[in-house]
Formats: C-alpha cells, structure tokens, sequence
C-alpha cells in the first residue's frame, strides 16, 4: 500500500470536461499527471464540432466543482434557471418552479467555457502535461501499458502509469478494450429518436422569459431552449427520426413549425431555421451501461466512457464530476491505495449509474409529454406540500436527483417508497368512505 508521501503517477485518457476535472482532482492530490487528447485544443480551435454548446449544472456537479475552488468562477458565468417554462400550441406559456420549496436552481453554462476553464486551471499545474492530438491505439492489460498515437508526427508511443484513467466519453476507445477482457459487461440502448440543434439570435433573446429552461412538449417529441450569456438561447429539437425524415425541403419545414412551434418561428426567424436545419443531420441518443468500471488494478472509466446516458435528466456531466469527486474521495480513504480504490469505485458507482441511465429515459416521457397532464401537476403539488411540512422525510424525487447528494438508486428508492405510502394512504380513505356510507346505509334502511 502507497502513502500520501508516495508520489505517483496518473494517465488520463480524454482532455474534455470530465477527463479534465478528473486530472485536477488528481493533480492536487501531488501525483503527477499526464492527459491525452486526440482533438486540437479547444481554446485554439476555429470551429468546435459535434455536442450541445450548453451544460446544465445542478448540485452533485457543482460540488465537485467546489471542491477543486472552482465553483464561484464557473457559477459566475452561469445563467441560473429557476424553473421550466412550457409553451403550448396556442402559443401560452407556464412557469413550473423546479424548487418553490427553497428556491434552488439549476444553472445553464457553455460547454465550451467550462473546457476552457478547466483546461486553464489544469495547466496551472506543474505536476500535468497535457498532449492534444493523441489518441489512445491500444492497451495491455498484462503489461500495464498503453499505447497513443500522435496524429501530428504518426510517431507511436507506449506508455504507463500507477493510474490509467479512461475519460473518453461515450465511444471510449480505452472501454472497447476493456470489453475484450472476462466477465465485462457490456450494452447500448439508441432511443429511436435524435436531435438538432437550433438558434433563437441575440436580437430576439429578449423575447424570451428569462431564467428558465423553455420546453415545447408535443407527446412524441419535444423542443427546448436554453440562455447563453449574449443573450442568444441554444434550441434542441428532440424527435423521432422517422420524423426529421418528412422534412424535406424549406416548405415542409416552416409549414411544421407554425403548426407545432407557432410562437418559436418568428423567434428562431424563418431564414436562420432553414439554415440551421438543413445545415447537417440529426445526431442519435444512446444510452450506455457496463459493469465493472476497472480492469486489474490500475486501469478505470469515469464519466460518459462509463455510463452514457440521454440527456433529459440534465445529469450527464453532473454525475462526470460527480465520479471525480467520488474517486478522490476513496483514494483519500484508501491512503492513496489505488488497486484498492479502483475495484471500490466500481462497487460504489455501477448501481447509481445505472439508475440515473434510467432515470433519464423516463424524464424524456415526462418532458414531452407527462408535463401537460392534470395528473402531473396535482402530483407535483402534493409532492410541493408534503416536502414543505416534512423536509427531512419528503423530498421529491426531481430534489433528490438535481439539489441533493443522495445516491442516484437511493433517489429511486425513495419515490418508490413515496409512491407507496400515497398509494396506500388513498386506498385507506377510499375504504374508509365506503365503510361510512355502508354505516349510513345500515342506519338507514332500518
């Protein structure tokens, strides 16, 4: 078993969002780090490709944020959303608090920021290098070594570390070769719908109603609106693809909007839509769950090259940091005990993960659709009041998720308990009526 003394070294596989939170974390603790990423650094690049632009931030990802002294900063250049805001057909909106209780919000925050930050802050660092244009080509599970090749020189580099950690999102390349050792558990669920990204311009950003996430449920599918800083809001179209298929030309499109988005048209402007629209194909939502998180005693994934999920749930990046934070925390249980601390972070984790990859699928039913039933609301209400009268006891499950710490599979534990009790109380007052009426009738008819 190392000491705190021990100076050791870590590998990080991945320079995005987690990979560099993850290498932070690490370099504070003294080891020496070194991370590899295949893409040009973000903070150069000319064109930034691919994901969403906007991150939700909640609580689980700002305490790790916090815990690195980075909090204050990144919130400092988050928009706060105090709750969502639906449009219906008609063109009406209405304001639904995510926390009237106690007034928390979630914050809207560029992803490109967030990387530019960490980045920054990772190269404070003198104990980290970091090398862009690498990408991990293979790995020994025997030898304990993996191998990068540097896309600028085609040189191949062999290389290793007491600590080997895989923070290369959904596709990682470092999980495909863990998935070729025993027993590794492995599966991806693609929903049958995507998404594409759309644009409401700065200069009718004040049209918008400010601080909250905007959502236009429409039952099978959805759209919503996030604020960035210069004033511009960033429209995410989730639909089923046989859906984006019907949409073929300019006409069709425009024609789809004014029946089923007739308020987003004038805001997003027909031209800007078009463009927007047809400018590339709609991206797919998969879902990745595996099991376990390491290999031998050196090697680990964190973050989405772990556990991928649909982003309804706004916990993707959330429960990212929120591996840092825990895998920190148990190498500082475990004296630095990496062996140790890789197999506990897996035992740790796998559930959680998995129930918050559940919990994202079911909140995209209740985003686009669920949000629009009576039933929703009066559940909510109750849920509003209960948690006032009994803090300590109610939390609904949106609170557990996005404003507390509590396990992800503990969360689901407690709307089930929740879903019992109220059942149970209702089935009490049901047969408690029919047993007055029963009295009263005995009364009655003698």
């Amino acid at each position: 078993m190392t000491t705190n003394n021990d100076i050791q070294t870590v590998i990080v596989v991945g320079g995005g969002l987690v990979g560099s939170l993850c290498a932070i974390f690490m370099a504070k603790k003294g080891y020496h780090v070194t991370v590899f990423e295949y893409r040009e650094d973000i903070r150069c690049a000319q064109l930034l490709r691919g994901r969403s632009i906007n991150m939700s931030l909640s609580n689980r990802g700002r305490r790790a944020l916090s815990a690195v002294g980075l909090e204050n900063l990144i919130i400092g250049n988050a928009i706060p959303m105090k709750g969502r805001l639906l449009h219906d057909l008609e063109g009406k909106t209405k304001s639904v608090a995510y926390d009237p209780t106690t007034g928390q919000c979630i914050y809207s925050i560029s992803r490109n920021y967030l990387n530019r930050t960490l980045l920054t802050e990772l190269e404070n660092h003198s104990n980290v290098k970091i090398f862009f244009h690498h990408r991990l080509i293979s790995a020994n599970f025997d030898d304990e070594t993996i191998t990068v090749l540097n896309l600028k020189s085609q040189e191949v580099e062999t290389h290793s570390a007491d600590l080997i950690i895989g923070a290369d999102g959904a596709y990682s390349t470092l999980r495909r070769f863990m998935q070729q050792t025993p027993l590794f558990e492995f599966s991806q669920t693609y929903i049958k719908h995507g998404y594409l990204e759309l644009k409401i311009p700065p200069k009718n950003g004040h049209k918008m109603l400010p601080n909250h996430l905007h959502i236009w449920p429409r039952g099978e599918f959805m759209m919503i609106a996030l604020p960035n800083q210069d004033k511009s809001w960033t429209v995410t179209l989730f639909m089923p693809f046989v859906n984006f298929k019907i949409l073929k030309n300019s006409h069709q499109l425009i024609q789809f909007f004014k029946v089923t988005f007739p308020d987003a048209v004038q805001l997003i402007g027909e031209e800007l839509l078009v463009s927007d629209f047809f400018k590339v194909k709609p991206s797919p939502l998969v879902s990745i769950k595996c099991n376990p998180y390491h290999v031998g005693r050196k090697f680990l994934i964190v973050g989405d090259a772990a556990h991928a999920m649909v982003p309804f749930y706004g916990q993707g990046m959330n429960a990212g940091f929120e591996d840092c934070f825990i895998l920190d925390d148990i190498l500082y249980a475990n004296k630095n005990d990496i062996g140790s601390s890789v197999e506990e972070f897996s035992k740790k984790r796998t559930e959680d993960a998995f129930a918050i990859c559940d919990l994202a699928m079911y909140n995209y039913v209740e985003m686009r659709d669920l949000v629009t039933r009576r039933s929703y609301h009066l559940r909510k209400l109750l849920d509003e009041v209960l948690f006032k009268l009994f803090p300590m006891n109610w939390i609904p499950l949106y609170n557990s998720v996005t404003f507390s710490g509590m396990s992800y599979k503990k969360c689901i534990k407690n709307r089930e308990w929740q879903n019992m009790v109220i059942q149970r109380t209702f089935l009490g007052i049901i047969i408690g009526v029919v047993g007055i009426l029963l009295y009263l009738f005995r009364i009655w008819w003698y």
